[in-house]
């Protein structure tokens, strides 16, 4: 599939290019973070909140609401699934990755939400990207054989586990706090995960 640039305009309906923020010293930080071959998500990392960028991201980005930094690292071609959140997320290359997104208004009335539609960006190292929360997104691609490195950062505590139990409808998709997910049927994700994803799970390499 083509892959744009988040410079590109296309760009414009998922997110926005983060431009008054100095990311030099969290992309040097996140070098320091394991890149295994598979693929590994934490939500809060000291190594990376202990810089600046946190406070500067805290007050400048999301108004001053309690914020996490982490990273999702490794090796992924793959969609797999979905996930959007009801707030923005900002993601910062550590290296060069590729995220593949999708517009939460075009789930259809069923729930699902047909693949085809996905786009592609390349988020060069050092960039940093506001997702905005209508976007659907999940882990980023590799760019390059080595691998990938992207900070993430959201609201205070999304992404951790769930106190309640939630069935039925879009409530039935909720499977972390602040996490809505559409998974795919050959996207290896646990057993008893919700699906929505039709169409070709689709594969960037």
């Amino acid at each position: 599939m083509q892959i744009k640039k988040v410079t590109d305009p296309a760009f414009k309906k998922y997110g926005r290019v983060v431009d008054n923020v100095d990311f030099s010293e969290l992309v040097a930080r996140l070098a320091e973070t394991p890149c295994p071959e598979d693929t590994v998500y934490e939500p809060s990392v000291e190594l990376l909140e202990q810089l600046p960028v946190f406070q500067e991201l805290q007050t400048k980005t999301y108004g001053e609401l309690p914020i996490q930094i982490g990273y999702c690292n490794g090796n992924n071609y793959k969609l797999n699934a979905l996930e959007y959140h009801r707030s923005s997320e900002i993601n910062v290359g550590g290296t060069d990755a590729v995220l593949l997104l999708g517009w939460q208004p075009d789930i259809a009335e069923d729930g699902t939400y047909d693949t085809s539609l996905v786009e592609a960006f390349l988020l060069p190292k050092g960039v940093g990207v506001e997702v905005y929360a209508t976007t659907l997104h999940y882990a980023p691609c590799n760019a390059a054989e080595d691998g990938f490195r992207v900070a993430v950062v959201l609201p205070k505590d999304t992404n951790l586990p769930l106190d309640e139990e939630h069935k039925g409808g879009e409530d039935g998709r909720l499977t972390a706090k602040n996490k809505w997910l559409l998974g795919h049927p050959e996207g290896g994700l646990p057993e008893g995960s919700p699906m929505g994803l039709v169409g070709e799970n689709i594969c960037i390499r």
